[in-house]
């Protein structure tokens, strides 16, 4: 029999904690990192302590992976797979990848006390055998998820990542200011704060852009460094979308207004709709090279995903 007739057992007792979630580049499992993690019920104890708090993933070597720490989410929930005995999944928001993977142990020190506290002559691989989903303390995530986010954090990014225009915004400029050690005891802050995810945000996808609009092709960059490009959510963030690349389009000012209004969308096989009947013939120039297919990232897993797509598009054919 099925899981779904299975009742959804209680929630064990005692506060949140924060974790680790191991993926692997090549599994069998049904994982999508900004949605859901999908594991075997044996984990199911120490899965459930982690619902309302953070985790970290951590990517093994399997499939050429880094073996590092490579972004942090938030669990929301976990729910037996309808279709799979002895399955589950933990159902995640608010994911940031790292600017790189954080390596596993650094200058010969490990980040986790579960590996530094191992017994001699123990390899840290034997020591996570069986250990996919883990506990960590909040010190040990705190370090990881700094190092992750740190050029973010570097005040010397601030112009490029239009974190130097911060009127109004005291926590995220008091964040920015913080020492080190600060910033690690803030860290759920700067998980929650607009400011800085929109950062992180941006920072990502200009990047896999190339610093170039989407539509148009035009990468202009000012001469104070400032790229002129912004990055545009396809699935707006205050309806559920997440914070990450394939989430996003980089897109002139222009562009940007146009899309977030959706007078301008993409198709499945990313070639530009235009609402003629509802966009200016002066902007439609803009996008006549474009027409057969938008500019896209030189890597394809960061081009835009077709889930996200489809509800914009939802809402271009709406307008």
């Amino acid at each position: 029999m099925g899981r779904t007739l299975r009742q959804r057992e209680p929630l064990e007792r005692g506060r949140r904690m924060k974790g680790v979630f191991e993926i692997s580049r090549v599994s069998r499992y049904d994982d999508e990192a900004a949605v859901r993690y999908h594991f075997p019920d044996i984990y199911l104890p120490e899965a459930r302590r982690l619902v309302g708090d953070w985790i970290v993933y951590r990517e093994t070597r399997k499939g050429g992976g880094s073996m590092g720490y490579v972004g942090v989410a938030r669990v929301d929930r976990i729910e037996p797979d309808p279709t799979l005995d002895r399955l589950s999944y933990a159902f995640v928001s608010n994911l940031l990848r790292f600017d790189r993977p954080v390596p596993i142990a650094t200058d010969g020190r490990y980040a986790e006390a579960l590996l530094r506290d191992r017994l001699p002559g123990v390899g840290a691989g034997i020591m996570l055998r069986g250990k996919a989903i883990r506990a960590i303390s909040d010190a040990d995530f705190a370090a990881i998820v700094r190092a992750g986010l740190a050029e973010v954090l570097d005040p010397a990014n601030a112009v490029r990542l239009d974190l130097d225009r911060l009127d109004g915004e005291d926590d995220a400029r008091r964040i920015l200011a913080a020492a080190p050690e600060e910033q690690e005891r803030r860290i759920v802050q700067i998980l929650t704060n607009r400011k800085l995810r929109d950062a992180k945000f941006r920072r990502d996808v200009r990047e896999a852009y190339d610093f170039r609009c989407a539509v148009t092709g035009l990468r202009i960059i000012n001469g104070g460094g400032r790229p002129e490009v912004q990055a545009a959510h396809i699935w707006p963030v205050a309806e559920g979308g997440p914070d990450v690349v394939q989430n996003g389009l980089a897109l002139s000012g222009t562009a940007h207004w146009l899309f977030d209004r959706h007078l301008i969308s993409v198709t499945d096989d990313f070639r530009l709709l235009v609402s003629h009947n509802k966009v200016p013939a002066e902007f439609r120039g803009l996008f006549e090279r474009q027409l057969d297919r938008i500019h896209l990232p030189g890597d394809r897993g960061l081009w835009p995903s077709r889930a996200y797509l489809d509800r914009h598009r939802e809402r271009y054919l709406a307008a």
